[in-house]
């Protein structure tokens, strides 16, 4: 008989699905916004490659080491924040680790697509990579605005609610009732 009232009401626990979005980590906003800087790197790093000649080449490695890496790390970073996976790496500060890579990210992009804006050799192929560089510095750049916005600054020292003395907590003085306003209790 219990069976009976309970049964149409009560739903089984789902099997969490690997994929999570939203989560606490990546809300929808940031997520596409993470995969745009993942097509955006990968296309940076496409259109340099297909440069074949330079003046100076140094600039164009550094420019091809940052837009390699962050097209790598950040497709990884965005499949450990949008499955479950980042559960099993071990670590703690996600927010943290997100938010300090995505800015030393967005500062290298900044500085391999000046100065390899700066030494090439004007190709038109050079051109369109470093502007592509720098749209991916401002994908970056909206990935922690966004960031931040959503969640806060990661190292913003919390509000401590002990006590400063270091003693035990205490007790309040303040009796539940007020006092009548005859002054008897």
């Amino acid at each position: 008989m219990a069976n009976d009232v309970y049964a149409p009401t009560t739903v089984s626990d789902p099997k969490p699905s690997f994929f999570r979005i939203p989560s606490d980590l990546l809300d929808k906003s940031r997520f596409f916004v993470k995969l745009l800087e993942v097509l955006l790197s990968f296309v940076t790093f496409v259109l340099e490659e297909t440069i074949s000649s330079c003046l100076r080449c140094s600039p164009l490695y550094f420019f091809e080491f940052v837009s390699c890496s962050a097209f790598l790390f950040t497709g990884l970073l965005l499949l450990l924040l949008s499955t479950c996976l980042h559960e099993k790496v071990g670590i703690s500060c996600w927010p943290k680790v997100d938010f300090v890579y995505t800015a030393l990210i967005a500062l290298l992009f900044l500085i391999s697509s000046i100065v390899f804006a700066a030494e090439n050799g004007g190709s038109s192929k050079e051109i369109i990579s470093v502007v592509f560089g720098i749209l991916s510095f401002i994908m970056f750049v909206a990935d922690l605005v966004f960031f931040v916005r959503s969640s806060g600054f990661p190292f913003k020292k919390e509000q401590n609610t002990e006590p400063t003395s270091g003693g035990p907590a205490q007790p309040e003085e303040q009796k539940l009732n007020p006092p009548l306003a005859n002054g008897a209790d």
